[in-house]
Formats: structure tokens, C-alpha cells, sequence
């Protein structure tokens, strides 16, 4: 099986002996359904397109859209991402708090335009409702937000937090803070096999199986299980 994948460390890249945990948990379902996985990395947006025409079996992992999954069979959930507001401390000023994507009118809220955040989120950017700047990855946004040039960033804490220890010095880290409430909680994850390929419905079929036997043992747990981050919710 040849799939297509790009950098997202913890859950994808070429950094890890695994290649990140969304990727060993394809990898391990697909075992069960007796398929060997090779992985080769792109830029996401060529992994997705060169997987849609057939010139690889699929790619993995993605959120759902409408519009990015047309050409592809979409897996059964490989994992659901953690997706919270990241925002620099400031004991001086009103700790940052939202409960709807409108309260966030008024803030510079960072993002980056390949990722999928949810419908409602590029719907109030379009919108004019959010004032929404875009960078090319979530570590230039995290800078962006040290620098004070931006006020909040939506993240995956699991990414946000290995980009905080590989990149950034303790005093900067401790300088961010993460909002308790998540983006969303129906984040889902998927494999995405090719369409264009014969093969590809009898090979999603097994690996949803596979998927289903992995989910229902103790691997899968321990496949999730991340050490402790320094990104901590918000000061009261």
C-alpha cells in the first residue's frame, strides 16, 4: 500500500521512527487486514492531489470538507485532533474567553489557509466577521503570537505542544496558554484512498475492519497516549 502523507509531527512526519501516531495507526489497521504500508512524504496539497488522480493507492490522515474530498473512498475516524484557541498570557489585560466563533470579532486571530478548522470558521472569515491573517504553518503563527502581532491562534494542542518543545525556549512557552474549550469536538480524522482505483473499495473495507480491531485493543490507547505539555489552560 503507497501512500502519500505530509508533515504534522506528532501524528505525521518523517522525524519519528513510527512516522507519527495518526500514520502507525493506519499503519497497524491495514496489518490486521494483511497490507504492508510504505509512506512518502510531500507537500500536503501535492499528496492530495497526486493521490486523487491514482498515482498513489490514497493519503492520509485529513479532515473532512466537502470540496477536498471529491475523487477519494474516506475512511471510518483514525483519530479525533484536539483543536483549542492558543493565545499569549498577559496578566495586564482581560483574560482571553469565548463561548461562540462571533466573540472572536475584534481579535487578530492567525490560521493557516490548507487547514480545515470547521465550515463556521472560514464562513465568519469570508464573512468579514473575523480579521483572520494567514501564514504558512502553525509555527509561524506561534511567533507571530509571541511577537504580539496576532491575539489568538487556533491549534491542535498535541502539534501546538511539540512545536512549543522543539522550537521555542522555556520562556517562551511559558508565555502561552491554551483556551479550555475545544474548537470542536467532532474533529475526525480519515484515510483517503483514491477513487480513481478499482481496488480501493475492497481495501477501505478491510481497513475499517482493521481499524475496528486496532480501536478495540489496547494499542490503540497506548498509540494516543502523549507526555505531559506546558501549554496549560488559562490563568483565573
Amino acid at each position: 500500500m503507497r501512500l502519500a502523507t505530509g508533515e504534522l509531527p506528532p501524528y505525521a512526519t518523517s522525524t519519528r521512527p513510527d512516522q507519527g501516531i495518526a500514520l502507525e495507526i493506519v499503519r497497524r489497521a491495514f496489518a490486521y487486514a494483511g497490507y504492508e504500508v510504505q509512506y512518502t512524504f510531500k507537500p500536503w496539497t501535492r499528496s492530495l492531489e497526486e493521490a486523487r488522480a491514482g498515482h498513489w493507492d490514497g493519503t492520509a490522515y485529513w479532515g473532512r470538507n466537502p470540496q477536498r474530498d471529491v475523487g477519494f473512498l474516506i475512511s471510518d475516524n483514525v483519530l479525533t485532533e484536539q483543536w483549542v484557541f492558543v493565545y499569549r498570557d498577559n496578566p495586564a489585560a482581560k483574560p482571553f474567553d469565548w463561548k461562540e466563533l462571533r466573540d472572536l470579532r475584534g481579535l487578530r486571530v492567525g490560521a493557516v489557509p490548507s487547514y480545515t478548522y470547521t465550515p463556521e470558521f472560514w464562513r465568519l472569515h469570508k464573512e468579514g466577521v473575523l480579521n483572520v491573517a494567514l501564514a504558512g504553518d502553525d509555527l509561524a503563527n506561534l511567533r507571530l503570537l509571541l511577537a504580539g502581532r496576532l491575539d489568538v491562534v487556533p491549534m491542535e494542542r498535541n502539534v501546538a505542544c511539540h512545536l512549543m518543545g522543539a522550537h521555542l525556549v522555556p520562556a517562551e512557552s511559558a508565555q502561552l496558554r491554551a483556551h479550555p474549550r475545544w474548537l470542536t469536538r467532532q474533529f475526525t480524522t480519515h484515510l483517503m484512498l483514491s477513487a480513481q482505483l478499482p481496488q480501493s473499495a475492497a481495501r477501505m473495507r478491510a481497513f475499517n475492519q482493521g481499524l475496528r480491531i486496532l480501536q478495540g485493543s489496547h494499542e490503540y490507547a497506548d498509540l494516543l497516549h502523549l507526555p505531559g505539555c506546558s501549554l496549560s489552560a488559562r490563568r483565573r
